[in-house]
């Protein structure tokens, strides 16, 4: 690791009693955020609320530019913070055109918040249609196979939670937008450790959560809407006192909805997740998103051909076009016993069907060739 890297390593608070390797579930905090938090709580603590309410509006219009050029969206105004990933995908959901008979294909494994929003609307006559799942994820001639005239919305996720396989989000994008197919996508799993271009993805919705990838508490999110496609959505699917143009005015009635994402807000803002995904991502852009890539797929790599020599299988074809940060051993026998292992010897891992395993980019090669060593040879 080089020296810089180091310095942010001390940043990272249990390092110094665990190798906390499940990034993929819920991450630990930096002493940014929490030092952030702590200035904010003694801010609110001595001040009326209406005093620092300017700084706060400011801090969380700062937060959606800085998210709108991680992911590459063209304006902040196409980016709206959401308590978590599944709000996104609801609101994408119920607010996409859709009509009895359309349907959604959606990849078999997927979380079930990518997945309970669609098949939801069956109570407007739309069916979810599941592609099945090859060698751990998308295959996309399967996919194009799936689609026909009734074909709607391909909702996808980034990289899959249970086996790890990064799916080709890019190659998705471009075949609905041949088709005339509206894309939706979950980038929780992979956001704040590989690059996302929207545009060059042709997303129609992107939602992610904090708590993962992007290190910071959870409870906050955002959700990105394209800008041309405001005018073609069911209006109002959710509505709130800052749902609406001229906001503040409570006692005009005016449901006009603004022509920008913040017609998805609806109220009072999580102001502390705000302060906490702020300094997350300011420190992510501060690394630099592709050199926290290459140090991901590294440990990835690392861990992955120790693993193997030791005899272990993947949930995933490993091969390196497919790899996210997430491996998943298949062959073990008792996951549960063997997570437990790791976690006496200070090896942080999650079950997830297998035992998964999460690096980012302040781990070290050490942390990671450890599991091996406590796990031993496969039987």
């Amino acid at each position: 690791m080089s020296e810089d890297l180091v310095r942010y390593r001390a940043e990272f608070p249990i390092t110094e009693k665990y190798a906390f390797l499940s990034h993929a579930a819920v991450s630990p905090l930096n002493t940014r955020i929490v030092q952030a938090v702590a200035a904010h709580n003694q801010l609110a603590s001595t001040e009326p609320p209406m005093r620092f309410l300017g700084q706060v509006f400011q801090l969380m219009g700062d937060l959606r530019q800085r998210l709108a050029t991680l992911i590459n969206a063209r304006e902040a105004s196409e980016v709206v913070l959401m308590p978590n990933t599944a709000m996104g995908l609801n609101t994408a959901a119920v607010s996409l055109p859709l009509r009895r008979g359309d349907n959604v294909l959606i990849l078999e494994g997927d979380y079930p918040a990518n997945v309970y929003p669609w098949q939801q609307l069956a109570y407007k006559g739309v069916l979810t249609k599941v592609v099945p799942q090859h060698k751990g994820g998308l295959d996309l001639d399967m996919l194009a196979a799936r689609i026909d005239r009734h074909t709607r919305v391909i909702a996808l996720s980034t990289a899959m939670f249970a086996t790890g396989f990064r799916n080709d989000i890019e190659a998705v994008g471009k075949l609905c937008k041949e088709r005339g197919i509206y894309f939706v996508v979950d980038g929780i799993q992979t956001l704040g450790a590989f690059p996302m271009d929207v545009q060059a993805c042709n997303i129609d919705f992107l939602a992610a959560g904090s708590q993962k990838w992007m290190l910071s508490a959870p409870g906050a999110g955002f959700l990105y809407v394209r800008q041309e496609l405001l005018d073609e959505l069911e209006p109002g699917a959710y509505v709130g006192a800052s749902s609406v143009v001229d906001a503040m005015n409570y006692l005009d009635y005016n449901l006009t909805f603004p022509a920008s994402a913040d017609r998805f807000t609806l109220g009072t803002p999580n102001i502390y997740g705000a302060v906490a995904l702020r300094e997350s991502v300011m420190l992510l852009q501060e690394v630099g998103i592709e050199r926290i890539q290459r140090q991901v797929l590294t440990h990835v790599d690392t861990l992955i051909n120790d693993l193997s020599e030791r005899g272990y299988t993947f949930a995933a074809d490993p091969s390196p076009a497919h790899r996210s940060g997430i491996v998943v051993i298949n062959n073990l026998p008792d996951p549960d016993a063997a997570s437990k292992r790791l976690d006496e010897a200070g090896v942080i891992a999650t079950v997830r069907g297998g035992l998964r395993f999460a690096p980012h980019f302040y781990n070290t090669t050490e942390e990671v060739l450890k599991v091996g060593e406590v796990l031993g040879d496969a039987v």
